[in-house]
């Protein structure tokens, strides 16, 4: 019943929305519980990428054996150097990446991808990303690799530890922005191409001409756009450095 202890078809039913990729939110709304219960669950039981119902039910039963140590009764909720409520920040990371798998990204990039964005100096370990996303070192290798082809993350090499850090740099927007402008650039090339060939009197030679102009005005718009932002940001984050003591 909400409020008591999750049954072992509590632990299914949260498995198998694990498994369509629901968000915390939604399992807990389909099981009648907070939506902290079914977070917490997943946490200690394998994460998000390696719960699974039988794991969770032998683990909680080992928990209970040994028995709880004595706490607070009025602990406080478990927050970040900044004072935020870590539960909150691990749920918005799951809601931006449902919302970036929504759009076509992968899952695995997008839970690294959200892991970065979320981090205040956006910048992790291959260490630290298994660890918050409790995957393999594969995964993660494969994940940033996906990544950096889209000009997303950078890797930076650790020479005094001898490893690499994964970094969102400030202008990654812009760079991604760019990539967008090359391909609109590219359909608008080959669609000229093609109404050149099939003559722009033609029904298809009209289509694909339009279709070029098209792609040629978009490019053009979004290259303006992300030179001029790119400069209104620049100036912003230099105002700050100078008020900084």
């Amino acid at each position: 019943m909400p409020g008591g202890r999750l049954t072992y078809e509590d632990r299914r039913h949260i498995a198998s929305g694990v498994a369509e990729g629901l968000q915390y939110a939604e399992i807990a709304r389909r099981l009648g519980r907070p939506t902290s219960t079914v977070s917490r669950e997943v946490t200690r039981n394998g994460g998000y990428a390696g719960y699974r119902a039988d794991h969770a039910q032998q683990a909680t039963g080992r928990r209970a054996r040994r028995g709880k140590p004595v706490t607070s009764p009025a602990a406080p909720a478990a927050v970040d150097a900044y004072g935020r409520d870590r539960e909150a920040v691990r749920d918005f990371e799951e809601r931006f990446t449902a919302m970036m798998t929504r759009t076509g990204l992968p899952r695995m990039p997008a839970r690294v991808l959200a892991c970065l964005i979320t981090d205040d100096v956006a910048s992790l370990t291959a260490a630290e990303l298994v660890r918050r996303l409790c995957v393999s070192p594969a995964s993660v290798s494969k994940a940033v690799g996906y990544l950096e082809q889209l000009g997303l993350v950078r890797r930076e090499r650790d020479a005094r530890r001898r490893r690499e850090r994964y970094l969102i740099d400030d202008d990654v927007w812009y760079r991604a922005t760019a990539r967008e402008v090359q391909v609109c650039a590219m359909w608008a090339d080959a669609a000229r191409q093609g109404a050149e060939v099939l003559g722009d009197a033609t029904p298809a030679g009209t289509r694909l001409d339009q279709m070029s102009r098209f792609f040629g005005f978009v490019g053009r718009d979004m290259a303006q756009a992300a030179e001029h932002w790119r400069g209104v940001f620049a100036t912003q984050r230099t105002g700050r450095s100078d008020q900084a003591p």
